[in-house]
Formats: structure tokens, C-alpha cells, sequence
């Protein structure tokens, strides 16, 4: 199975395994890290599942929608890795793709 490392806010780095399908969301909550609330419950209709992607691997994202854009505009800790964890698919293309869960709003 492919390999998510997640930073937690506090620092700390673990490695999950990760169900092909998916979303990064789900393979975080799956994996037992709490600080992804996805208050939506992955329906890109909050931002609590806002992640920064490993610059590496924005370009293998599918593009942002507008929607998941105007959400992540609502954050204040948006940058330029910014997407929602809800509307990553996991995959293969994405074994040992590093994401680090965004500060709490």
C-alpha cells in the first residue's frame, strides 16, 4: 500500500499506509490523527481538513476547484501548498507524499 508521512501540528512525523481510493483525509482519520476535524465530513464545505501539500507533489494534484479555493481563502494559514484533505485522492502516484496538517483556525 502507498505511504502518507503526516506532520501533526505539533511536530511529530508518522508514516500510515494508505487505501487506494481514499481521500487524504480518510487516510489521516483512518491512521488515528485527531487534528483533522473534517467538520463536512469530506463534502469540501469546511476547511477543518486543511493540509500544506510537500511542494513535490502540488503538481501531481488535480487542480483546485473554485470552491475548495474560496474555502481555503477563510484560513489564515494559507499558502501557496494549501489544499483540503477531503478532495485528495490517494493513490499510487502519491506513495511517500508528505503533507503537515495547517494550524487550527
Amino acid at each position: 500500500m502507498p505511504k502518507l508521512i503526516v506532520e501533526t501540528r505539533d511536530g511529530q512525523e508518522r508514516v500510515l499506509e494508505g487505501e487506494i481510493g481514499l481521500s487524504v483525509m480518510e487516510v489521516i482519520r483512518e491512521g488515528g490523527i485527531d487534528e483533522v476535524l473534517a467538520l463536512c465530513g469530506g463534502n469540501c464545505s469546511c476547511a477543518t481538513c486543511h493540509v500544506h501539500v510537500d511542494p513535490a507533489f502540488v503538481g501531481l494534484l488535480k487542480p483546485m476547484s473554485e470552491d475548495e479555493n474560496d474555502l481555503l481563502d477563510s484560513t489564515s494559514d494559507r499558502d501557496e501548498t494549501s489544499r483540503l484533505s477531503c478532495q485528495i485522492q490517494f493513490g499510487p502516484a502519491l506513495d511517500g507524499m508528505r503533507v503537515r496538517i495547517a494550524a487550527e483556525d
